[in-house]
């Protein structure tokens, strides 16, 4: 069983002030996300949501897929959703590349269908990264402009 990864301290100032049932759906996504990719770094943001993004390397560019937490919800998105496979239809959204579907419970997500299509993300980052990374299993900060590790 891999160890569980503390989540950033001002990641989880932020993610407190939400409410119970989505700190629980993030923790869970996250933990999962983890079991696929025990390598995967941790890129943390505070735009529009609060967004944790899952790398192959340090740079967002490498992303397979990203955590949204919005007020009420939280949707998996896939920065490439157009290129990778997905023959149950899970993903939604209309932009070039960028695909979501919206989670609600662990069942949603805690399945075959979203372990491959997860799986299928981080084989196209790997296979798309620019070269090789010395990164592995780090959570970043880009929140407010720092790059604390």
């Amino acid at each position: 069983m891999n160890k569980i990864r503390k989540i950033h301290p001002a990641f989880l100032d932020l993610l407190e002030l939400k409410e119970q049932k989505i700190i629980d759906l993030f923790k869970d996504i996250r933990g999962y996300v983890f079991e696929i990719y025990p390598d995967s770094n941790e890129l943390l943001y505070h735009t529009h949501a609060l967004t944790t993004a899952f790398s192959v390397s340090d740079k967002l560019s490498d992303c397979f897929c990203a955590l949204h937490i919005y007020t009420s919800h939280v949707n998996l998105g896939f920065s490439k959703g157009t290129l990778i496979k997905d023959p149950h239809q899970l993903l939604k959204g209309t932009g070039k590349l960028m695909r979501h579907f919206p989670v609600a419970t662990p069942t949603d997500y805690r399945n075959k269908k979203v372990k491959d299509l997860i799986q299928s993300a981080v084989d196209l980052a790997i296979k798309d990264m620019d070269k090789p990374t010395r990164s592995v299993g780090k959570t970043i900060s880009k929140m407010n402009g720092n790059d604390k590790k």
